[in-house]
């Protein structure tokens, strides 16, 4: 199964999918000064709570506007789950052209925002994010 975090300025999401289906999911506060052990130790007791071991956790993905938390939760996955996460980031190739002024600006929940409508209606579509900070990114058919 694949676990996806999705760690914004207030909320942390996380998911679990199987296959493309979401199984199950919970919305954490965002603790910046939070350890790999403590994060490591609350997932897996939430999915202790759901009947889930984290042996069934074969892919982890990361996204993340809170750079100090990146190496924590990378931290995490390797101990916690012995897998080495993908980490969306600026660097990412999705195959995606970012025509924004400064790409290096554009966060993670916006790519992934943007990748994931595309994936899934194709475009043009508008994607509104309604988080800490509302954003809207156009998708071309492209």
């Amino acid at each position: 199964m694949l676990l996806a975090l999705d760690v914004g300025n207030t909320n942390t999401t996380v998911g679990l999918f199987e296959g493309r289906e979401l199984r199950i999911h919970w919305r954490l506060s965002t603790r910046r000064d939070g350890t790999g052990d403590e994060y490591g130790m609350l997932i897996g007791n939430l999915l202790h709570l759901a009947g889930l071991q984290s042996e069934q956790v074969s892919a982890l993905i990361l996204a993340s506007v809170v750079p100090p938390l990146e190496s924590a939760l990378t931290e995490m996955a390797q101990r916690y789950f012995r897998i080495i996460p993908l980490v969306v980031g600026r660097a990412i190739k999705t195959g995606m052209p970012i025509l924004y002024d400064n790409p290096h600006e554009v966060g993670a929940d916006r790519i992934v925002n943007a990748v994931a409508v595309f994936e899934t209606y194709g475009g043009p579509a508008i994607v509104v994010d309604f988080g800490t900070a509302t954003t809207f990114d156009a998708v071309s058919a492209r």
